[in-house]
């Protein structure tokens, strides 16, 4: 068994998450700067002895700028001080058909939290440049205020500004690397 190492292709990811706000629309942000690293026994990601992403909190975008310095202030996610999100996977769990479940604990604002997102995994192939790619469809759900983003406002009529509910989703393209 060899062990493979795989890095992030930046150009053919993203990673985005979606709340509500006043509970009737959905806001989507993006963060533009983040890695996931991975090794795994020779191409097999069932037997990935390490996964990790990390997402730089300055590089927010919701395209909103006032709202985005926002949400980087104290009030959410405190850049000052937590500049990083990090998630450690430790079991990647196959369900067949190339979906699965990926366990690990996800650390925002000096938080830490085991969560469990769900993965599609798209398949390995080899580019026109000859680079082994691994794709994956991540999604999942979180809530907020148990990683200390407690901030929030109450309409006239009693309805809360920002949902608890934070939605991820990830598209990941991960380069074999020699």
């Amino acid at each position: 068994m060899a062990t493979v190492k795989w890095s992030l292709d930046p150009t053919h990811s993203e990673v985005q998450f979606k709340v509500k706000h006043l509970m009737i629309t959905t806001v989507t942000g993006y963060f533009q700067t983040f890695n996931v690293e991975v090794e795994t026994e020779d191409e097999d990601f069932s037997k990935a002895g390490s996964i990790v992403f990390t997402a730089d909190v300055n590089s927010i975008n919701t395209n909103n700028e006032q709202r985005d310095t926002h949400l980087k202030s104290a009030d959410f996610f405190d850049t000052e001080t937590h500049g990083d999100i990090r998630f450690v996977g430790n079991r990647y769990e196959q369900n067949g058909s190339g979906s699965a479940r990926l366990h690990g604990d996800l650390t925002i604002k000096g938080t830490t939290k085991p969560v469990t997102v769900d993965v599609e995994f798209g398949g390995i192939v080899v580019d026109p440049y000859g680079q082994t790619k691994a794709g994956f469809t991540v999604t999942g759900k979180i809530s907020r205020k148990e990683f200390g983003l407690t901030w929030n406002a109450v309409t006239e009529a009693g309805s809360v500004v920002v949902s608890d509910d934070i939605r991820l989703n990830a598209e990941i393209q991960l380069v074999k690397q020699a």
